[in-house]
């Protein structure tokens, strides 16, 4: 145990450690091997695993951000996905396995890739693969393929929470910026084909990166909770220090906009009819004799002039961690008629770090989450159709979708259309291979 404190560079701090280090250090000579100490304010614990199996987290992440020089944290960022893959735990009894996991999973990730809309799909995509292409993915010349109902049993037995703190790591090396900062929309979707019964349709809470388009993490909203409660679960794992958490008028909550900023955060908030007291009060600033900045956007067969104001949170509004006040006037013109909406956002960075014409930016990517992941996941891929509805099937297949998009979208740009880009890799299937396979970032 000493060799392995001195090895891992442990010391008595109160402070949470995590850290890598290689396993030769504490006198052995298997170099391959590492230490991943980790301390809370409690307690430490030490755990011995490959170092080609360690991913890093949000914690080993922040630490090593500002340094470069980093070849452990570096090497990890760019695992392929297919290694990545190699982690996920099989909850399969190991006596008469035909088809690792990892396969499994790579053929199910590759037809979700091309396209696929059902299981029936994914399989019949797996049997048009050349058999280079199966190689690629894990299946040797002469081995049978998974049946429809082999990769059905495999996808519903996963457990989520594995497979997605596993694809939450990889793809939180992969984030970007705007304007130097990283911003993450949070919103929920409902999985409406997977209703059994009397039993609701599993509602899942997604984190979307502004910059990139790619889905980080989801998470499912308890049957008799909300997504209040779900944020803070989705969040936990994700390092916050510094990004921007956008989200709608239901997170508008004291404890929510507290807890964001006790992990290091910021948040840009909707300020609606749930918090009447609040909006009343915001609404009664003197908006008059504010100086305003306006810009006409003609897209999409409308014209929609949009005019921002922001003021310095005064001293008697009680919302915690608020630095500054937008309010946003939308007069929307569409066929001659003109609707006008006024909306009050609340955002914890004051005007020296995020001008306002910023905060209402981001507010407008926030309500692109609805065209950038749900429409696509419902139209695309037709997810509110698909009866996968058994144990934990639904929440796999969205992790999967999720995971198709991004990869597009790290591939080919944040606004690549998905849909011909799936149609593309359909005929092109060895193009979906490489996003599985290729090293780099």
């Amino acid at each position: 145990l000493t060799q392995v404190r001195r090895a891992s560079g442990w010391t008595p701090s109160s402070s949470p450690i995590l850290r890598i280090a290689p396993l030769a250090r504490a006198g052995s000579a298997n170099a391959s091997n590492a230490i991943l100490v980790a301390r809370s304010r409690s307690s430490s614990g030490y755990f011995f695993c490959p170092m080609t199996v360690i991913l890093p987290c949000h914690h080993c992440l922040h630490q090593t951000r500002g340094d470069s020089s980093s070849s452990t944290t570096t090497a990890l960022s760019r695992q392929p996905l297919v290694q990545v893959l190699r982690n996920v735990a099989d909850p399969r009894d190991r006596r008469g396995l035909r088809h690792d996991l990892p396969t499994v999973l790579s053929l199910a990730i590759t037809g979700v890739l091309a396209g696929c809309r059902s299981l029936t799909a994914i399989w019949e995509h797996t049997t048009d693969l050349t058999g280079a292409d199966l190689r690629s993915l894990g299946v040797e010349a002469g081995q049978a393929l998974p049946s429809e109902s082999t990769i059905r049993r495999v996808l519903q037995d996963l457990e989520p929470a594995d497979l997605d703190a596993l694809l939450r790591s990889w793809l939180c090396t992969r984030t970007g910026t705007i304007n130097g900062r990283t911003v993450i929309a949070v919103d929920g979707k409902t999985m409406r084909g997977a209703r059994t019964g009397e039993d609701p349709a599993p509602h899942l809470l997604a984190a979307l990166d502004h910059a990139t388009g790619a889905v980080l993490t989801q998470e499912r909203v308890a049957g008799k909770s909300n997504e209040i409660p779900a944020l803070r679960v989705l969040l936990e794992p994700l390092d916050l220090n510094g990004v921007v958490v956008t989200a709608d008028a239901m997170h508008t909550q004291a404890d929510t906009a507290q807890w964001i900023r006790d992990q290091g955060g910021h948040y840009v908030l909707t300020v609606k009819g749930n918090q009447k007291t609040l909006r009343r009060t915001l609404k009664a600033l003197p908006w008059k004799s504010v100086p305003s900045i306006s810009w006409v956007d003609t897209s999409h067969g409308r014209r929609v002039r949009r005019t921002v104001k922001a003021l310095e949170v005064p001293k008697w509004v009680d919302f915690p961690g608020s630095a500054q006040v937008v309010q946003v006037r939308r007069t929307r013109t569409v066929k001659g008629r003109k609707r006008v909406e006024v909306v009050y956002l609340v955002c914890s960075l004051p005007m020296t770090d995020a001008q306002p014409e910023a905060v209402a930016a981001w507010v407008r990517g926030h309500w692109g989450i609805e065209n950038r992941l749900h429409w696509i996941r419902d139209v695309v891929f037709d997810e509110d159709r698909h009866q996968l509805s058994t144990r934990n099937g639904p929440e796999i297949m969205a992790a999967l979708r999720n995971l198709a998009i991004s990869l597009i979208r790290l591939a080919h740009g944040a606004q690549a259309a998905i849909a011909s880009t799936a149609r593309s890799l359909s005929r092109q299937p060895k193009r979906a291979i490489k996003l599985l396979t290729q090293t780099t970032t």
